[in-house]
């Protein structure tokens, strides 16, 4: 399931196992066809994955944060702790990649 969360949310938000991240923009081109990628990772990997959507220009205060510097850009948590973290538009391969040699 894809989720998109505030600042407020995702502090609130159960950060055990893993956890994709993508800080994007309302207004990029990449990070729209980035969207499509993450549907399609969550189509194959959702059980073993939790995806969240974060706004870069709604929560500036949790990219300062996050030191999230360019969109989109997705940060990969294990139980709470970053693992990995790629920037730019990413092709469905390299996103299962990443979330494969994490679980």
């Amino acid at each position: 399931m894809i989720k998109e969360v505030n600042t407020e949310e995702y502090k609130a938000e159960d950060m055990s196992g893993l956890v994709l991240v993508d800080f994007y923009s309302s207004t990029c081109g990449p990070c729209k066809m980035m969207a499509f990628v993450l549907r399609d990772v969550d189509q194959q990997l959702g059980d073993k994955v939790k995806i969240l959507k974060v706004n870069f220009d709604e929560n500036k205060e949790l990219v300062a944060e996050k030191g999230v510097t360019g969109y989109p850009t997705l940060v990969l948590f294990k139980d709470g702790e970053e693992v990995k973290r790629l920037g730019g538009l990413q092709q469905k391969p390299v996103v299962i990649k990443m979330i494969e040699e994490n679980l």
